[in-house]
């Protein structure tokens, strides 16, 4: 096993620069997520650590070697894809034993690996069907065990439960992390969900156009985002952004200094509901999403921006009356308006 280390590491096309010098450290054995919305980059970084695209400028290092100009079949890394690319006219057993026979490992060796592979994988039972008599979830994981198979120093992961349905999507990533926890192999694994992003990882890297937002653990990123991007994004619902306008009347006394000017943030789970009186925001009611153990209260403030409330039960407000909310201090997030970038609550406001 083996960490990954990248420095400066550029990506261009041509005169368009699509990732900007990235500096990123993956510790042997941590599993690190690379998430961020559509065409942030993500995939094209895990690319380059793969070997499938040329680094423009940089360096890319897994373990103690220098792999920036190495073709993929020297990196001692294993990638599964979005789409399982299994071979149909072979069997489990031989979609996974096939890059092994390529690289002429004995016969014995190769049983011995593949099986071992079934068995973490719970497919022992497959190996002999052919991949159109599988589901969904048991082909992603025959693309797993021909990613096991090899030994990698580093597994890499593009988006691999995208096309499963939701119930296999949970059942396939808490697969995934059963198979680090036993594996404690590194981990690079690329997605645009932020749900497996904060479930799966021990450290994220959120991207936003080719460069790094903020790297942290999932509780790190969820309680101290850097930025208003980073807000929005970790955490669901997404984070409610306020201003000084949609604010109660005696909202303001309750607020620090810092937050003259600036965009209030509150996760749609830390707002409470209350009387007018101790009201820190209030919105008139839109929709209730009722979810069985919880219900999304959605909102209007009063400059008209839309909100999320998280309730435990469903409101008896009726449609269009006004609802009061607060917030304990240590829920408020403070964000710059020009720039997105947090402030500090005893820092002054730009």
């Amino acid at each position: 096993m083996s960490g990954v280390k990248l420095q400066n590491v550029i990506k261009k096309y041509g005169d368009v620069q699509v990732i900007h010098r990235i500096d990123l450290e993956i510790a042997d054995g941590e599993f690190c997520v690379f998430v961020g919305p559509s065409g942030c980059g993500k995939s094209t970084l895990l690319r380059m650590v793969a070997g499938l695209e040329e680094t423009t400028s940089g360096a890319i290092n897994i373990g103690d070697r220098d792999v920036t100009v190495l073709d993929p079949s020297e990196r001692g890394v294993a990638m599964v894809f979005q789409t399982y690319a299994l071979y149909p006219h072979m069997t489990v057993f031989n979609n996974m034993a096939f890059g092994l026979k390529q690289a002429k490992t004995p016969p014995k060796e190769i049983d011995r690996r593949v099986r071992e592979a079934a068995e973490v994988l719970q497919i022992t039972d497959y190996l002999d069907r052919s991949p159109r008599n599988l589901s969904g979830g048991q082909r992603q994981r025959v693309a797993i065990g021909r990613a096991i198979v090899r030994d990698p120093e580093v597994f890499l992961f593009d988006e691999p439960l995208s096309n499963l349905d939701a119930a296999l999507r949970v059942q396939t990533r808490l697969e995934i992390a059963r198979l680090h926890e036993r594996l404690k192999s590194t981990m690079i694994y690329v997605t645009h969900d932020q749900v497996e992003a904060m479930t799966l990882a021990d450290k994220i890297v959120v991207m936003r156009a080719g460069r790094v937002e903020q790297i942290g653990s999932p509780i790190d990123l969820y309680r101290n985002p850097s930025n208003a991007f980073v807000a929005q994004f970790i955490g669901s619902p997404k984070m409610n952004f306020f201003t000084q306008a949609d604010l109660a009347k005696n909202g303001s006394k309750s607020l620090p200094a810092a937050a003259t000017g600036a965009h209030i943030g509150i996760r749609p789970e830390h707002l409470t509901g209350c009387t007018e009186a101790k009201a820190l925001v209030g919105g008139t009611l839109d929709l209730v999403e009722q979810l069985g153990e919880y219900a999304l209260v959605h909102l209007v403030s009063a400059s008209g921006e839309a909100f999320i409330v998280k309730m435990e039960h469903p409101p008896k407000t009726a449609k269009g009356e006004t609802m009061w909310f607060t917030a304990q201090s240590d829920a408020l997030h403070l964000f710059d308006q020009s720039s997105g970038l947090r402030i500090e609550a005893n820092s002054s406001s730009s």
